[in-house]
């Protein structure tokens, strides 16, 4: 691919949030936007503010000035949109942050200028922006975690999810964790299972890459690996049914392999995503 190109990203944030995303690496989400060593031309995000919640409670306040100055500390523009209350005929309060136009405005404003446009957002109704944006010209790919529009997957010209890119999300239980080393803990997808032998083989991403369309482990051009896993190690609640769809998602930990030279063994295996049931993320 061109390594010239001039790239913009597009973060929904609410959405994210909202959609399995939270706690999202913004320097990680970068890096994954630059990893065709394209120019990144516009950074931007679009995050929810509740005044009214922060004037009650300064604690909220507090932390999230910090998180936005963070984020603008890694080089993006923050786009924040003010929290609305409506309150319903029975006495119901909603609150609502969409931004949805001002993302859209944006990156059609922007188009001219950009060759290709990460968006990340699983919400469906930016379908027609999405076709607008590839009818003039620009390449658009998505991110996303889970409750994303299959229409959206379509229409992009890639989609990845958000779990299976390394570092992306924090892992709760190890904060230090050197994704892809032995002992570590990565996200990954069954690509073959045996059912009559009780084992298979879990694949994930080993490092950012600008060739993650190679996804045969084999190649020696792929960022893939390969680890093998017997039904043993299968955590409570992930069934074979699950783990053959390649929707699902798992994360698992690298034991170096005693038959295999340099090869890996997945062990205690967890459910991460699944279509047939909801995340525990």
């Amino acid at each position: 691919m061109n390594t010239s190109l001039k790239v913009g990203v597009f973060v929904d944030a609410e959405n994210i949030k909202f959609n399995g995303g939270y706690q999202l690496r913004y320097d990680i989400l970068r890096r994954f936007a630059a990893r065709n060593n394209g120019t990144l031309l516009r950074l931007n995000t679009y995050l929810a503010y509740d005044q009214e919640r922060a004037r009650d409670d300064p604690e909220y306040a507090k932390k999230s000035n910090v998180y936005q100055q963070m984020v603008r500390d890694y080089g993006w523009k923050i786009i924040v949109k003010t929290v609305r209350r409506f309150t319903d005929d029975e006495g119901n309060v909603t609150t609502k942050a969409n931004a949805d136009l001002e993302l859209a405005v944006d990156a059609m404003l922007q188009v001219e200028n950009l060759d290709l446009i990460l968006l990340v957002t699983g919400d469906g109704d930016f379908l027609q922006v999405v076709t607008a944006l590839q009818n003039r010209g620009c390449r658009v790919e998505l991110l996303a975690f889970e409750n994303v529009s299959k229409q959206l997957q379509r229409q992009v010209d890639a989609f990845y999810r958000g779990f299976l890119i390394p570092d992306l999300l924090p892992f709760a239980n190890d904060l230090r964790n050197e994704w892809g080393k032995p002992n570590s803990c990565v996200r990954g997808v069954c690509t073959k299972w045996f059912p009559d032998k009780g084992y298979g083989f879990l694949r994930y991403i080993r490092e950012l890459s600008p060739n993650l369309w190679i996804t045969d482990p084999r190649d020696p051009n792929s960022p893939y690996e390969s680890a093998f896993c017997h039904a043993n190690e299968l955590a409570e609640g992930v069934n074979i049914e699950d783990l053959m769809n390649r929707e699902t998602i798992v994360e698992f930990y690298l034991k170096e392999s005693e038959q295999k030279d340099d090869g890996f063994m997945a062990t205690n295996v967890r459910l991460v995503y699944t279509p047939s049931r909801k995340s525990p993320y």
